[in-house]
């Protein structure tokens, strides 16, 4: 039975999971602990994953991105809605915009990026084209205007290694190479879905500008002050969107993995 996944975490603490149970998953990456339930008036299973863990207590350099995302095909995941703060390089993206991502830009440096290592687990060089799935997007775009809710398109994600924030001349130089956005953790979680022959989606919250774009220096606290903030809208969002999607993957992600012929 294909499932719906939702990776997010601090934020999101207006989401109504409803009927839900714990259930921990033995992967070849590490122990990951979910929660399966209902959210708003949705019937279907949505398998909740906390990203950084429900304390906060895993920075983004140090999540078990393998773990998580093996864990949600063990569930019968096919679709992953993920959410995600962001802050801000260009003057289309403001605080507060809830933004589509469409393309990647990686600059992270220690994390592993891929189930195929060679050997028996043999050797994919993925496409990644279309690394966020269009056809969840229009799932997402359907929700958003069916409640009436801004969403901007079109964004590259610039992916640092964190957990620090970025220099003023880091940014400057992810501007000159197309990045709208910065984060933290969209890489390698994308890679490692479209690996496994899922769809994968995010929703960008922007809350907060980058350095030398801010006027003031870049805190934590200002990031969850602004999704606190945005936290009532994205709920809707997400919500709606778990309503209204199609289980079938009508599109071309679930053959990614063709080409190894392993899962």
């Amino acid at each position: 039975m294909s499932r719906l996944a939702l990776i997010g975490g601090t934020g999101l603490e207006n989401l109504s999971l409803q009927d839900y149970d714990q259930e921990t998953v033995q992967t070849p990456y590490g122990e990951v602990q979910v929660d399966l339930g209902r959210i708003g008036e949705s019937k279907k299973t949505i398998v909740f994953m906390s990203r950084h863990g429900k304390t906060h207590a895993t920075p983004p350099h140090l999540v078990n991105y393998r773990a998580n995302i093996w864990a949600l095909n063990e569930l019968g995941v096919t679709q992953i809605l993920a959410t995600a703060a962001v802050g801000s390089l260009s003057t289309r993206y403001k605080l507060g915009d809830l933004v589509l991502v469409e393309q990647f830009l990686d600059f992270t440096k220690s994390r592993p990026q891929t189930f195929y290592e060679g050997g028996d687990s043999g050797v994919l060089h993925v496409d990644m084209t279309e690394p966020y799935c269009h056809s969840v997007q229009d799932d997402i775009r359907r929700a958003a205007d069916k409640l009436g809710v801004a969403l901007k398109d079109g964004a590259t994600y610039v992916c640092t290694e964190g957990p620090r924030f970025e220099t003023p001349a880091e940014i400057k130089a992810y501007q000159m190479l197309g990045g709208d956005l910065v984060g933290m953790t969209s890489v390698p979680e994308v890679v490692l879905a479209k690996e496994l022959g899922m769809c994968y989606a995010t929703i960008a919250m922007v809350t907060n500008e980058a350095a030398g774009i801010a006027d003031h220096p870049l805190t934590h606290a200002e990031v969850l002050s602004s999704m606190k903030m945005m936290g009532k809208t994205v709920a809707m969002l997400v919500e709606e969107t778990f309503q209204m999607i199609r289980l079938e993957q009508d599109c071309t992600c679930r053959l990614a993995n063709e080409e190894a012929g392993k899962f």
